[in-house]
């Protein structure tokens, strides 16, 4: 991670693609000062205007691909005096998950967060599974090491979508047939700007922004591959929301697992016991 002023600032091009939107959500103008002087110039977060794109070149699985959620944000930190190290970053948590595949009169597929279903957590870390609790940590994170005799100046951002491959046929079944008729996914979330003290452990929450991203596909199996597939309404999807109050994170969103290798991969048959297809990788 960059530790000097000028290797903290990424590439302002997603700046750059979320002006020409024109949809992007923003705090500025006046600058939000928190404690220890750190300052939050702006705040922008949006969801790219475009609709979910359907790709159907594989005889085994359809493929889509959602549009991208992106924040970014502009931070001042002020010099440190000590020998100290402060990290700037996003911290995401999933605090909501459907995500269905249904496979007509046969039943459906289901990706479950068993702990956030069962309401044993509020919300499961959205961490890249690497760098808890940080989302990533190259544009995601700025790392300040100390003592500095100047304000450090850096922007901070990140990224998400959905880019999953679901198969034709009945994932429990040995027939290469094509069975899926549905597709429903709706997963809320809430990312957290954040600065942390390492030494102490100090935690300081610059921002909280919530997103959610809904689809649904109708799929005929009959139609000849290429054909088979349609999205339905939501087309376009609701813009982040910018709270002007910050929200607590959760313990759960800071530590392991996080919802990648949480998640299990359910057979719901319509008659019968559910299966599973995929035990999560961290129980």
């Amino acid at each position: 991670m960059p530790s000097l002023l000028w290797d903290c600032w990424p590439s302002l091009e997603i700046r750059a693609l979320l002006c020409a939107m024109g949809c992007i959500q923003s705090i500025g103008g006046k600058a939000r000062v928190f404690r220890e002087g750190i300052t939050v110039v702006d705040v922008k977060a949006s969801i790219d205007p475009i609709p979910t794109s359907i790709d159907e070149s594989s005889s085994v699985v359809l493929r889509y691909r959602t549009p991208h959620f992106r924040a970014s944000a502009q931070v001042v930190m002020p010099p440190i005096p000590r020998k100290e190290t402060w990290v700037v970053g996003w911290i995401q948590a999933c605090s909501h998950m459907e995500f269905y595949n249904k496979y007509g009169e046969h039943g459906m597929s289901s990706w479950e967060l068993p702990d956030l279903q069962e309401g044993k957590i509020e919300a499961i870390s959205d961490s890249d599974g690497v760098n808890y609790p940080w989302y990533g940590n190259t544009t995601e994170t700025c790392t300040i090491v100390g003592p500095t005799k100047r304000d450090s100046k850096f922007i901070i951002s990140m990224n998400d979508n959905f880019y999953p491959s679901v198969t034709w046929a009945v994932p429990v079944s040995e027939s290469n047939v094509a069975k899926l008729t549905d597709i429903y996914r709706d997963q809320s979330f809430t990312t957290w700007l954040v600065a942390t003290n390492t030494s102490t452990n100090d935690m300081i929450i610059l921002q909280t922004l919530r997103w959610r991203m809904q689809l649904s596909i109708e799929v005929n199996p009959t139609r000849p591959l290429g054909q088979r597939a349609r999205l339905r309404e939501p087309i376009a999807q609701d813009q982040p929301k910018i709270l002007s109050k910050n929200e607590p994170i959760p313990p759960s969103a800071l530590v392991k697992p996080n919802a990648n290798d949480a998640q299990v991969l359910m057979w719901r048959p319509k008659f019968g016991q559910p299966l599973v297809v995929i035990p999560p990788k961290h129980r």
